[in-house]
């Protein structure tokens, strides 16, 4: 499987979102490989964009956001569910894409039809804040060749981004068992 280099994460971000649709998501864990296809994803497009974290500014949490591209963007919600999102375009741009469902390929029992629920099954949690996606324990592959058409929604959960809540920034592959219910 060819690992993704640094060139894919530093382009637009909804293009980035689209391209990683049908990619592996590799996790080498003590007890085994895990990986997933990514079949579901969001982007944020930066501090601009109302429903980004980096809306809020440099803060330790965000800090991560602002860095260079093809890092891992980690964070606990509702004190008890990691989410990762994946860094995109140049230093300082603070945009990122939501990894939102994977169908499991390799060593996933659990669920993964969520952003939290795929954490739990990849072991995602606070220890990859920050990880660089081109190491060789955590990364994204090239993944499948199979066709497929992509749907676009808006984000969930996003109701307090104003206008940004109604974007079609939400991507999914089309009949794809493991997308999210929403």
């Amino acid at each position: 499987m060819k690992k993704l280099n640094r060139s894919f994460y530093d382009r637009d971000t909804v293009e980035v979102a689209k391209d990683l649709l049908g990619k592996y998501l590799v996790h080498k864990t003590p007890e085994g490989e895990r990986i997933g296809k990514i079949v579901e994803v969001e982007a944020y497009l930066g501090p601009h964009d109302l429903a980004a974290h980096s809306a809020k500014g440099l803060t330790p949490r965000t800090k991560v956001m602002f860095g260079p591209p093809g890092h891992a963007y980690v964070y606990l919600i509702y004190g008890m569910y990691y989410c990762m999102n994946v860094v995109t375009e140049e230093e300082g741009h603070a945009s990122a894409v939501l990894i939102r469902a994977l169908e499991p390929i390799k060593n996933i029992q659990d669920k993964t039809s969520g952003p939290g629920l795929l954490c739990r099954a990849m072991e995602i949690d606070k220890r990859l804040h920050g990880h660089d996606l081109l190491s060789d324990e955590f990364f994204i592959t090239e993944g499948s060749k199979e066709k497929f058409t992509i749907v676009k929604k808006p984000r969930v959960g996003v109701d307090y981004a104003k206008h940004w809540a109604k974007r079609l920034l939400r991507f999914y592959i089309k009949g794809n068992a493991f997308v999210s219910k929403r």
